[in-house]
């Protein structure tokens, strides 16, 4: 079964709209938009909506699929909202929020110093540990590579930082 084929049911507490192909979605937590494909129509029927490929336009079935699984992550993070943790391993490697600015110690000569972009939300409820949050899955995951960028887990030792439950892989050291 192709995804999408499978309807997307819209909450009662998300209002939506479609004007020439810019689909908006509104909740309480936020606004979140989307400009579909012109090889994809959509079909609503009884508070379901579905999307199907146009005929003979290329890639459209591919297009129908991606543009339903962005709609369901919209969907899903206007109600309940993303996050993503992160660790800190190393010795002495340590995050903490000074207002909208994330300041990391990770054993270089200076901080790093990352700004919160808007729409998501930083907290570190613990000196080794970073949880990133918000309502649009892009944005979220997108900022936490970018804090993962600063110190990558390394192959000799797993110093660095990694996502909650990140299996990194050490190597043996060369004799």
């Amino acid at each position: 079964m192709r995804v999408s084929s499978k309807p997307i049911n819209i909450p009662e507490s998300v209002t939506w709209s479609n004007k020439e192909g810019e689909l908006l979605f509104k909740t309480d937590k936020g606004e979140l938009s989307l400009q579909m494909h012109s090889s994809v129509e959509l079909v609503e029927n009884d508070g379901n909506i579905h999307f199907s490929p146009v005929e003979g336009a290329p890639n459209a079935k591919a297009l129908a699929g991606t543009t339903r699984a962005l709609v369901n992550n919209i969907i899903t993070g206007l109600i309940n909202g993303f996050e993503k943790k992160l660790e800190l391993k190393g010795v002495g490697y340590k995050a903490k929020m000074e207002g909208k600015t994330l300041v990391l110690s990770l054993g270089k000569s200076h901080q790093d110093k990352f700004e919160t972009p808007e729409g998501v939300t930083i907290t570190t409820p613990a000196q080794t540990e970073i949880v990133v949050s918000g309502v649009c899955k892009q944005l979220v995951c997108q900022v936490a590579a970018n804090i993962r960028a600063f110190r990558k887990p390394e192959p000799y030792k797993g110093k660095g930082i990694r996502y909650e439950g990140e299996r990194v892989i050490i190597k043996e050291v060369n004799k």
